[in-house]
């Protein structure tokens, strides 16, 4: 009789998760629009440019994820959350999608019902100080105050590096990346703290960006990643796959403006990619071509870092780390095969 309730208990679970599986993706075609959660306004990653387009990498791998699904990079709808509210908004299915340069961590990936689906940009926490202050390391900012943002991993760890080196220093602690500058430039803080890449940009946005510098230590490993709802095994695939094509795409020499013209490459990868040979789009319930449309109207993952943060943007971030790992960095996908 056990035997037979395991069996029934496990196919009940089963019935369920096949029926949880299908939920995000047909809600979204259903709707015609991916729902994003985006951050209240980080340069290079998510923040609306001066005609109110919302642009940056966070913005466009939202983008990225919509021409998977639906075929067309335009259709999103961007949320701005701040970093108290962007997980509840997520758990209850405010949006389909978390994308704002959210830390990769255990606590989150297990405890809050969410699954990360990768690593779109590895950074660490930095310091941004003016200049005046005469800091050179951290330890010139024993005794400063210090901006940072509510809720998130930088505020755990500016409390725990300064208690480990037993430096006294005085948090001031804001809801919005907007507010933590403005905190900076009026004299509120003497430093401000955050992911070093979010750094880069906020300095880009004060007034007199000479008058701060970026302090050389890095005091945490920040994984930046997109995050989907547990419990959806479909839509988590596609969102991470999304992000592999986009590697992929560039470890093949796939671009925006070569997809076209390799499609009949007969390279067996590309073939593959392309969605002419191999499980094609049938594994994730997409069309064919779900990672041609990702490339051709977003493109690879280096096309999005160079215009974003990279050497075409005004933030210009060496890729580092980001680069590939054919190129001494990080950025290693599973093959589309």
């Amino acid at each position: 009789m056990k035997s037979i309730m395991r069996v029934a208990v496990a196919l009940t679970i089963m019935f369920a998760a096949g029926f949880v599986n299908a939920g995000t993706r047909d809600e979204v075609l259903q709707r015609g629009y991916l729902q994003c959660g985006v951050s209240t306004g980080v340069p290079g990653f998510s923040h609306p440019d001066d005609k109110g387009n919302w642009i940056g990498l966070d913005v466009d791998f939202c983008r990225a994820v919509a021409a998977a699904t639906l075929g067309d990079a335009s259709k999103v709808k961007y949320i701005p959350l701040n970093s108290r509210e962007c997980f509840s908004a997520l758990q209850s299915g405010e949006i389909d999608l978390l994308s704002r340069g959210t830390t990769y961590t255990l606590t989150r990936d297990s405890s809050l019902g969410l699954n990360f689906a990768g690593v779109t940009y590895y950074d660490g926490q930095g310091f941004l100080v003016a200049k005046k202050r005469g800091a050179k390391d951290v330890a010139g900012l024993k005794g400063a105050a210090i901006c940072v943002l509510a809720g998130t991993t930088s505020e755990a760890n500016l409390a725990a590096y300064f208690r480990q080196h037993k430096m006294e220093f005085r948090p001031v602690i804001f809801d919005t990346s907007p507010d933590t500058l403005k905190g900076l430039e009026t004299g509120r803080c003497d430093a401000l703290t955050s992911d070093q890449s979010q750094l880069h940009g906020l300095r880009l946005e004060l007034a007199r960006p000479d008058a701060y510098a970026i302090l050389p230590a890095v005091i945490s490993k920040e994984p930046l990643g997109p995050a989907v709802r547990q419990g959806d095994d479909n839509w988590f695939d596609i969102v991470k796959w999304t992000l592999f094509a986009m590697v992929n795409a560039e470890e093949l020499g796939l671009t925006s403006a070569t997809i076209d013209e390799m499609m009949n490459n007969p390279d067996a990868a590309i073939q593959k990619f392309v969605g002419r040979e191999g499980i094609k789009g049938e594994g994730l319930g997409l069309k064919d071509d779900w990672a041609v449309q990702i490339v051709r109207q977003v493109g690879n993952y280096g096309e999005i870092f160079d215009r974003n943060v990279g050497r075409n943007s005004p933030l210009q971030i060496e890729r580092g780390r980001n680069n590939l790992w054919t190129r001494g960095g990080l950025q290693y996908a599973p093959p589309m095969q």
